[in-house]
């Protein structure tokens, strides 16, 4: 179910057409099910299901917020940490396995990244997961440098 969920909130996110009729108001909840349920098809009943409780009850165009907080407790209970990881040039495989594997290794959970490129950093790594963020950059060391020795 939970592929079904993130799949589905991803498929409205990107189809104006279908958020527009999740999201009217003069549209009733039951055809708002209806809708929802074939779209979901027959292949996952509790699935179905789920779609046709939260439009019969109002809920309907909240369907991409109730798929991040399902993922979000899902990730808490699977103590999945997710993290961005973001470095001055592409990695290959090997690297960016061994950089995850000590994220890992430190935090004691399960890591899910995302890799952004940012050349800018010239060099090292910037980490962020949640509102914790770690700048082992050239860029950022260079700036804290910058910043002492503005101070003394």
């Amino acid at each position: 179910m939970h592929e079904a969920l993130v799949d589905f909130a991803t498929a409205a996110a990107e189809s104006p057409e279908l958020r527009a009729v999740l999201r009217n108001p003069q549209l009733e909840s039951s055809a708002k099910a209806a809708i929802l349920a074939d779209l979901a098809g027959d292949e996952e009943p509790l699935f179905t299901h789920f779609l046709q409780v939260v439009a019969e009850k109002g809920r309907a165009a909240e369907l991409e917020e109730i798929a991040k907080e399902f993922e979000r407790l899902m990730a808490r209970e699977e103590r999945r940490l997710t993290v961005e990881l973001t470095t001055a040039r592409e990695l290959s495989d090997a690297e960016s396995g061994a950089i995850l594997k000590q994220i890992e290794k430190a935090a004691g959970r399960k890591v899910e990244a995302t890799q952004k490129v940012d050349p800018d950093l010239v060099g090292g790594i910037v980490l962020q997961a949640g509102s914790l963020r770690v700048d082992a950059s050239v860029r950022g060391r260079l700036e804290r440098l910058r910043h002492e020795l503005v101070k003394t």
